[in-house]
């Protein structure tokens, strides 16, 4: 099947949106909606990262200085977070990759490239060497999370920029433990596996944003799947492939009819169920990659099922036609046990969604990949 046509056709749609949007939004760090409006955190927030990688890909679609212009001043403002220590945690790729890498990526930037040196040398610090993880938040010294294999593109950035291994060799440290504690046997995955932060020893999983320790979180899902691609495509381990295949397979066996996630696979589901459109987007994204990677008939599967995944999201679940919301999407869940963040729209789900379309265009311009070696120093 050809997706380009409407692919493209929704890409119009979405930018003609962010046309508006973007003066709107400006140089801000949007997070949810409220009212049709983004809200802000704080500036060393997780989500940070994502307004300027939406502002990127809307440069690379249309050339139009006004969305590099934004994406540069979040950047600049950014340096707070990497200028204080202890602010930066396992989410640095997140901020990173997305603002400083895009910028470095398209423009060969020198500062860009030295913000991605220090805030990789600030991910891999947090690498615990007895338990082989990579720390999660600065309140939890024990804990690791799912979240963090989208992070490690960051390290394999820094190998790869280096030609240093060291980086590399934490990820595929954190990615091992990863395999062994957090992926089940059926596919689904957990969100926070507990440690003793001095021995190492395995403690047990939480629930976090999930409905149990044993349930299966739709957004943590998509992380691993997205993941563990990534993580072949830049360490060639067939191990990795298998991994985001299997949790790919589950994900797909346990969406409903309409394509697009429930924010928990095994809660009771029925028409009240929050779903999370934040989730559906990004597994959009781990199956376009996936597909791209194994090719043949079983990577037109995958690609297919994104297709259906965005299709549904355009159709049911998107702002396209209304210019009373910022959110490209509708229907993200941020925690749905602290009732936190039901129905709204999420600047991370939007940046997914974006990115998947411009995927299925066949654009190749992604972030989320090493970017070519030069000699310019910090």
């Amino acid at each position: 099947m050809n997706y380009n046509q409407w692919a493209e056709e929704t890409m119009q749609r979405i930018l003609k949106k962010l046309d508006k949007t973007s003066v709107q939004i400006g140089a801000r760090c949007p997070h949810k909606t409220e009212g049709g409006e983004f809200n802000e955190e704080g500036i060393s927030w997780w989500t940070n990262g994502f307004w300027p990688g939406v502002l990127w890909l809307s440069y690379i679609m249309t050339k139009d200085e006004k969305y590099s212009n934004t994406a540069k001043k979040i950047e600049e403002n950014l340096d707070t977070v990497l200028d204080e220590f202890d602010r930066v945690d396992h989410d640095a790729g997140f901020l990173w990759l997305l603002s400083s890498g895009a910028n470095y990526m398209l423009n060969n930037d020198a500062k860009s490239r030295c913000r991605l040196l220090k805030a990789a040398s600030f991910l891999a610090a947090r690498f615990n060497m007895k338990g082989r993880f990579i720390r999660a938040w600065n309140t939890e010294k024990g804990w690791a999370i799912i979240d963090c294999m989208m992070n490690l593109p960051l390290l394999y950035w820094a190998s790869n920029e280096l030609d240093d291994p060291r980086f590399k060799f934490v990820a595929q440290e954190h990615i091992e433990t990863v395999i062994k504690y957090f992926i089940r046997n059926d596919g689904s995955v957990n969100h926070i596996v507990t440690f003793n932060h001095e021995t190492g020893e395995h403690l047990g999983p939480l629930g976090g944003q999930g409905a149990a320790p044993d349930s299966a979180w739709s957004r943590g899902t998509a992380w691993a799947i997205y993941g563990f691609a990534l993580a072949y495509r830049h360490l060639g381990d067939e191990r990795l492939l298998e991994t985001s295949k299997k949790v790919a397979n589950f994900f797909i066996a346990n969406l409903p009819e309409d394509m697009v996630a429930h924010w928990d696979f095994r809660v009771e589901r029925n028409a009240q169920t929050p779903r999370d459109t934040s989730a559906a987007a990004c597994s959009a994204c781990g199956l376009l990659e996936l597909a791209e990677l194994v090719g043949g008939t079983e990577g037109e599967n995958y690609k297919e099922k994104a297709y259906l995944i965005l299709r549904s999201l355009t159709d049911n679940y998107s702002n396209l036609n209304n210019e009373e919301d910022q959110a490209l999407l509708f229907g993200g869940t941020i925690n749905a046990p602290m009732d936190y963040g039901i129905g709204v729209g999420l600047i991370y789900g939007d940046y997914f969604y974006m990115e998947a379309i411009c995927r299925l265009m066949g654009n190749k311009e992604i972030f989320w990949y090493s970017s070519p070696k030069n000699d310019k120093t910090c």
